[in-house]
């Protein structure tokens, strides 16, 4: 079965289309280039409820198997991925920004600086990866051979994690 994705991307300047979303596309490249169907694409301002409520959505109405966040994660005074993620996920799933973190952190010290979460909601996997085009291509390349797994486990695709 091929698994479904969404995309959302976060920035106040790019809603007000004063700047291109450019980690967005880099997202729905490796997404494709890995076999997955990009259902749906947004870009919204940097607002919790907003970008909340959309998270909501996508899982609530089955869009997206895995929906995958850019941008938010960071000490901006407006930066609330995060804190919209968990406002909506039912259950945390802290080792996969864990490991990006982890695995950044071998190229850059600003890794540590990342807020970025992950969790479940329904049968949705959500994950917050971080705004720039380099660092959202090395973290989403870093975690994809292990994605597949989880959400083959998540939407009852696979049931036995002891079988490789």
């Amino acid at each position: 079965m091929k698994m479904r994705a969404a995309v959302l991307t976060s920035s106040d300047s790019g809603y007000a289309g004063q700047r291109e979303d450019l980690s967005g596309p880099v997202i729905r490249e490796i997404l494709e280039k890995n076999g997955y169907e990009v259902v749906h694409m947004i870009l919204l301002p940097d607002d919790r409820q907003i970008l909340s409520r959309e998270m909501a959505r996508i899982a609530d109405e089955k869009i997206a198997d895995l929906l995958l966040t850019t941008g938010g994660t960071g000490f901006s005074p407006r930066d609330c991925m995060p804190e919209a993620t968990a406002d909506i996920a039912e259950r945390a799933v802290p080792g996969i920004p864990e490991a990006i973190r982890a695995y950044s952190m071998t190229i850059t010290p600003r890794a540590m600086l990342s807020r970025a979460a992950a969790g479940i909601r329904k049968n949705t996997l959500i994950i917050n990866l971080p705004g720039s085009p380099k660092a959202v291509r090395e973290s989403l390349e870093y975690i994809m051979p292990a994605l597949g797994h989880g959400l083959e486990i998540l939407t009852g695709e696979a049931s036995d994690c002891a079988r490789k």
